[in-house]
């Protein structure tokens, strides 16, 4: 695979170090520089980033409709759409591990970053053959200052209000239906999620 970024944030590219000038993406693509990276399964959809459940996930299907794309964009959705979300509980299993959690948010991490250097999971690898589950916990509304500094100085998993777990194979369970978002695209899935990773299985130019 080869990536020309085109995206709202391009986190995938970012963290492979694609550059997000698409002529010279296009260069680097001429130079066939082949390597393999993790992806993840979720209900048998892959994703190759970041997938999730919470705000993110909600947020991501707000975003699909806005007709203001980029990062201007997308603050404005997470502003207008943070008031009034609720946190939701989930059941989360990992390598046979389970946590009960409120959750503001849950992200499964193969990448480290959302996307605008928006770091997430910074100790995260696309080559480790893990994934990284960061739960973002109910957490006042002024702190969201506070989380977003963590996200882009790669501060993340120093937060008292985010908690990354690392493993293989990942369940989450909600209490109903609802959107899950796969690299940033939102889709409605079952209240069960089934998350596993699979290893070096996409050859990718970068």
């Amino acid at each position: 695979m080869g990536i020309i970024p085109f995206g709202s944030g391009n986190g995938l590219a970012r963290t492979l170090g694609i550059p997000v000038n698409e002529k010279e993406a296009i260069k680097r693509l001429n130079g066939l520089n082949v390597d393999r990276i993790d992806s993840g399964i979720l209900n048998n959809r892959y994703f190759f980033g970041i997938a999730g459940v919470g705000f993110d996930a909600h947020v991501s299907a707000c975003f699909a409709n806005n007709q203001t794309r980029g990062l201007t964009g997308y603050i404005h959705t997470v502003l207008t759409e943070v008031i009034s979300y609720q946190s939701q509980y989930y059941t989360i299993e990992v390598d046979g591990e389970v946590i009960n959690r409120q959750a503001f948010l849950i992200s499964i991490a193969n990448s480290s970053q959302y996307g605008n250097n928006a770091h997430i999971a910074p100790l995260a690898s696309v080559k480790d053959g893990l994934l990284d589950v960061c739960i973002i916990k109910r957490f006042p509304l002024y702190y969201l200052p506070m989380i977003g500094f963590h996200l882009v100085n790669k501060t993340a998993h120093q937060s008292k209000y985010i908690e990354i777990i690392k493993g293989r194979d990942i369940i989450i369970r909600r209490e109903k239906a609802g959107i899950v978002h796969l690299d940033g695209e939102p889709e409605l899935m079952e209240a069960n999620i089934q998350i596993t990773v699979n290893p070096l299985s996409l050859h990718i130019i970068h």
